[in-house]
């Protein structure tokens, strides 16, 4: 018996689609993560990108637990000498592109390396409800009904 290993011709591509009003970052990044990767479905190979696109809209309204809004720091360099710079949740939820946050989340969830970067390029985050991948007909993933946890209760 031989172990199954799935070709890139074999593989079918589904396009889902994410409300991330309300649902908690970092649960909603693993259950997106998990999904891009493939490893929902039967034939999972990890050499080859078989997971779904994934379209996630209103990433704006995602929510941290507990005090992570105000305390949690996102870190970056600049490249020179002594450049380390820091941003707060907040900070970056109320600038320009609070989509980034998820997309963080997502990204440093997904494995490093060619295969990853791929297969975070299957991921389209939206501040917003609107998106303009209509033509591709996404099935909705109703991720708040999934765990009770998954949404933030007041």
């Amino acid at each position: 018996m031989t172990t199954y290993s799935a070709k890139a011709a074999d593989i079918e591509k589904k396009w889902l689609l994410i409300d991330a009003s309300g649902l908690i970052v970092g649960r909603l990044a693993s259950i997106v993560a998990l999904r891009l990767r493939g490893k929902h479905k039967a034939t999972y190979t990890p050499h080859v990108d078989d997971g779904d696109n994934v379209i996630v809209i209103n990433a704006a309204k995602a929510v941290f637990s507990g005090r992570k809004r105000e305390k949690k720091v996102y870190f970056h360099h600049t490249g020179f000498i002594g450049g380390i710079k820091e941003r707060t949740a907040k900070s970056i939820f109320e600038g320009r592109f609070p989509e980034r946050i998820v997309e963080k989340a997502v990204e440093r969830m997904l494995p490093r390396g060619p295969l990853g970067r791929v297969q975070f390029g299957n991921l389209r985050v939206y501040p917003g409800p609107e998106h303009p991948h209509e033509a591709q007909k996404p099935e909705t993933l109703d991720v708040a009904a999934m765990n009770r946890k998954n949404v933030r209760s007041a």
